[in-house]
């Protein structure tokens, strides 16, 4: 009952808001890992309410860097939780618009043509001599490059495959590496490597206990010059309908006492 009345509540209010923003536009700052989940979601929304979404990808730390020197963004979407509650504190975020949307999981993935078996030896298959190179985001700004380092410590094999470690400046980036022959093998997001570009890949999924949870959440910024629209988008996110497009691209929905942080 209560699940079917918020769900109500959210339809009411991006109905109403999409009244007033008809033909506006907002931008969006999403974190790389959203790049075909967020694809879905602006046209969805751009076709029920007429309001354009433009987003752009990154690595999480470096919007969160942007942002602090105004960057012109009215949405972050970050795949750390951190970033967005720093922006709260420091009041350069609308108060109580912080949303956990999601929860990110990551994936060993390789090309069919690389001959080691990830689905029998899980992490160890890194150590196969036929991956010269691993690709991972950049742990110094990227939430799932950190979730990598943390899954390969956890294995006990970090110092043996540190230097075949090559880092993308996000997760796009470093699926992109494996995807191009870069590399032979990737940590990277599920929602990349069940993206269409990525499929015919063979891919393990990480235990979740191997890593730090990446806690994923949505803000509205206090510099945001579509304010309206942007709340209309951020619940549309929370609707039935962005919520079964989060989980189609592999995202885990928070339960309803995570959706959202005390304030």
């Amino acid at each position: 009952m209560r699940a079917t009345l918020k769900s109500a509540l959210a339809c009411l209010a991006i109905l109403l808001c999409s009244a007033r923003t008809q033909g506006q536009e907002i931008a969006v700052a999403a974190a790389a890992d959203l790049k075909f989940a967020m694809g879905e979601l602006a046209g969805q929304f751009e076709k029920q309410t007429g309001t354009k979404v433009n987003v752009t990808y990154g690595s999480s730390g470096n919007f969160f860097t942007q942002m602090q020197n105004g960057a012109p963004f009215d949405l972050f979407f970050s795949a750390d939780v951190d970033y967005a509650k720093r922006l709260e504190a420091t009041g350069q975020a609308e108060p109580r618009t912080l949303y956990n949307y999601a929860v990110g999981r990551i994936v060993i993935w390789m090309p069919s043509s690389v001959k080691a078996d990830v689905n029998a030896q899980g992490m160890n298959a890194l150590l196969d001599p036929a991956i010269q190179k691993i690709a991972i985001a950049n742990p110094a700004h990227a939430p799932y490059g950190r979730a990598a380092v943390a899954a390969l410590k956890k294995a006990g094999i970090y110092e043996k495959v540190e230097p075949k470690l090559v880092y993308g400046e996000n997760i796009s980036q470093a699926a992109q590496f494996v995807q191009s022959g870069n590399a032979q093998a990737g940590i990277i997001a599920l929602s990349l490597a069940i993206s269409p570009p990525m499929k015919d890949g063979r891919s393990w999924q990480v235990p979740a206990e191997m890593h730090p949870a990446i806690a994923q959440a949505a803000i509205v910024l206090k510099s945001a010059k579509n304010k309206d629209a942007a709340r209309a988008f951020l619940e549309f996110v929370k609707s039935k309908e962005g919520r079964a497009t989060l989980e189609k691209f592999g995202f885990v929905i928070p339960t309803p006492d995570q959706e959202s942080t005390p304030h």
